[in-house]
């Protein structure tokens, strides 16, 4: 019996939890279309663990480093735009 309890333990919820989930399905959905959003959820899954392993085992891309950048006016600029205001 304690095998039965760890299966039906998925996400922390009880078997009695599970079962009422179920059932607002099959009144939400109907029986006809449970396997298909099931085989949806399931192809879902699938893909995104597909694509968290590919993210893993691709190398990790490095930006290069922007250039810097000068200082818009810089402080002799200044100083020559002074004196010659000044003329």
């Amino acid at each position: 019996m304690a095998y039965s309890t760890q299966v039906f333990a998925v996400f922390g919820l009880g078997p009695t939890e599970l079962i009422v989930i179920l059932i607002i399905l099959l009144v939400l959905f109907g029986g006809s279309k449970l396997p298909s959003l099931a085989k949806g959820l399931g192809q879902s899954v699938k893909e995104f663990k597909k694509a968290q392993q590919e993210a893993e085992n691709e190398p990790v891309k490095t930006t290069p480093a922007a250039p810097a950048v000068p200082a818009a006016t810089p402080a002799k600029e200044i100083e020559s735009a002074k004196t010659q205001g000044t003329h």
